[in-house]
């Protein structure tokens, strides 16, 4: 094809998609999907990541198709952009939830009675959450759920879940630091 046949398939795509055309949403997919997924192994580390990536790329396009106005009437570039403007946020929200994590020293216990004692302050906070932030707490933190599993399961929303979590961990990373016992 052409740069002119391209731009004129983004412009007949983009109308299907407009119009609520799942198959054309199949076939975005199976055209631009292998050059979005290369581009997202350039801005994220691991495969789950780029998975996730180009899996909210497409969704964005779905969802913005009815309003999707192409400047240069090719459909490849926004495509781009979404990615690149989806990885920031991943990086965003992974560096956040490394600033929330303990350090280094408390992460791993000790056998020894002051590794113990200074733990004993984390637990304390985690048994004066609430039920609910309790629960919450050990379905993501510990047992290594993801917010969206840990919302299905309790029956919350993940705005509620991703609040819930930074706000106990916040409170669980000041008991630590600021040992003020």
């Amino acid at each position: 094809m052409d740069t002119e046949t391209d731009t004129d398939a983004d412009v007949a795509l983009t109308r299907r998609l407009a119009g609520g055309d799942r198959a054309a949403l199949a076939d975005a997919f199976d055209r631009f999907a292998p050059t979005v997924t290369r581009y997202a192994w350039a801005l994220a580390g691991s495969r789950q990541d780029v998975e996730e990536l180009v899996q909210d790329t497409f969704l964005t396009l779905w969802q913005k198709a009815d309003t999707l106005q192409l400047s240069t009437r090719a459909l490849l570039p926004w495509l781009l952009v979404v990615c690149r403007n989806h990885a920031r946020n991943q990086a965003r929200a992974i560096a956040g939830r490394a600033a929330d994590e303990l350090p280094a020293e408390l992460a791993v216990p000790e056998a020894d009675q002051e590794a113990r004692e200074r733990l004993r302050w984390v637990r304390d906070e985690i048994d004066a959450l609430t039920p609910l932030d309790r629960r919450i707490c050990e379905l993501c933190l510990i047992e290594g759920h993801s917010y969206s599993e840990a919302a299905a399961m309790l029956g919350l929303s993940v705005g509620a879940v991703t609040q819930r979590v930074s706000r106990s961990r916040a409170r669980l990373k000041k008991a630590v630091t600021h040992d003020e016992h």
